[in-house]
């Protein structure tokens, strides 16, 4: 071998190994990537076994390995329990083949708790979370849960994960979007069992997107505010956060608000709908300088409730009222109406979907006087509401009596 040929090789095996060394490129995507799988014996064993290779699917194509992108999952049962933890598994092969090979538990179906559970367990630094890398939760369920699960849904996003749901049941529409992270057509998806490989190009893309190492990220965008996230770029003794919020020029004067050190978040709220925010980040560091940080935020269309109040089809014992239904980006997650006597008396409730914008009110008492409320309830947690009077007639109309029969021929009247 020429000695130049054995430099060049050499020089190329170093240059291999350092790459090798230094790890994935900044640009790969890096974090936490948690799938929460239905074990519950509300799952039938074939619902089961299509979900369970859905996320196989999901798995495999997706860049895993030390240092970069990690996996777990873990079961929704009676008791949560952790299919394999972070870092076990180095490949998305090796992923794939550890899905396939999780066995169904049965029992209840205790959402809330394996969602504490994963937050405790897996996703806090005190049981040894990666600090400042994205983390991702995707949630495969039939709709249904035991237990509530909004307040630890609700503490994993503070904590910045960004929950992507999936239902393959008639879950309600209002509390999944609630859980899932704004804004819920991105991260919210209802499809049927068997066609779980139609959303999974879409799914995967959008976490990768999630997992993207970024320095400032938004979520949770309402009309009226969203959150912000960053990695640790200070500590608290290191320095400390100076956040500005610029709105246009005629929209206002610029807020700042100043954060320790040791901060990775914050919400805006009370902002103007349908608005771009810039955002500026600027970390004022003791220790050398750090770059800040920009962002481009627009925040969602006001949301308009429900317009024009018609009551028709009325009858001594039920109604139907209609309505204007609010349209545009954002539009109404449901609706539920609440009827109840003007002069006292129980209030009943009915909950109308999105897409319906009228339903029958039953069991009214006749020759009554009601107020009818419409109610929009929206994904940022706010509600809209309108009210209209309807009255019931009486159930036996009073009638004016009948005028005797005229005498016959020849006869006397009474």
């Amino acid at each position: 071998m020429l000695p130049w040929t054995a430099l060049g090789l050499a020089l190329s095996l170093a240059v291999a190994r350092s790459g090798a060394e230094r790890g994935p490129p900044a640009s790969a995507p890096q974090g936490d990537l948690l799938f929460l799988l239905d074990s519950s014996a509300s799952v039938s064993h074939y619902e089961f076994s299509r979900v369970r290779e859905f996320l196989g699917q999901l798995a495999a194509p997706l860049p895993l390995g030390p240092g970069a992108l990690r996996a777990s999952l873990v079961h929704v049962s009676s008791q949560p329990h952790t299919e394999f933890p972070f870092g076990q598994h180095s490949s998305g092969a090796a992923v794939q083949d550890a899905i396939r090979a999780a066995a169904q538990l049965m029992g209840d179906t205790n959402t809330g708790s394996a969602l504490a559970y994963a937050k405790e367990q897996l996703f806090s630094e005190a049981a040894g979370a990666r600090p400042g890398v994205p983390k991702v939760l995707v949630w495969v369920t039939d709709g249904g849960s035991s237990d509530a699960i909004g307040p630890p849904m609700q503490e994993l996003k503070d904590l910045g994960v960004t929950v992507f749901i999936v239902s393959t049941g008639r879950g309600n529409l209002l509390s999944l979007s609630a859980a899932a992270s704004a804004p819920a057509e991105k991260h919210l998806h209802f499809v049927d069992v068997d066609d779980l490989r139609i959303i999974a190009p879409e799914l995967r893309s959008s976490i990768l997107d999630a997992l993207q190492p970024q320095q400032l990220r938004v979520s949770e965008v309402t009309s009226s505010g969203f959150r912000l996230a960053w990695p640790p770029l200070l500590s608290e003794d290191s320095g400390y956060y100076v956040l500005e919020l610029v709105p246009p020029a005629e929209s206002g004067t610029a807020r700042r608000q100043q954060l320790p050190g040791n901060a990775t978040g914050w919400a805006w709220a009370d902002l103007d709908p349908d608005t771009d925010y810039d955002v500026a980040l600027v970390p004022e560091s003791n220790v050398h300088p750090v770059r800040p940080q920009h962002l481009r935020v627009r925040t969602l269309p006001e949301e308009a409730g429900p317009e024009r109040i018609v009551i028709s089809h009325v009858r001594p014992r039920s109604l139907r009222v209609s309505w204007a239904p609010a349209l545009g980006p954002a539009a109404a997650l449901g609706y539920h109406v609440q009827f109840g006597p003007l002069r006292g008396g129980a209030a009943q409730r009915v909950d109308v979907p999105a897409g319906r914008n009228s339903t029958a009110l039953q069991g009214l008492a006749p020759g009554t006087a009601y107020l009818v409320t419409v109610t929009a309830a929206f994904r940022s947690g706010r509600e809209r509401a309108m009210s209209a009077k309807a009255c019931t007639p009486d159930s036996e109309r009073s009638r004016a009596p009948r005028p005797p029969p005229p005498p016959g021929p020849g006869g006397r009247g009474p």
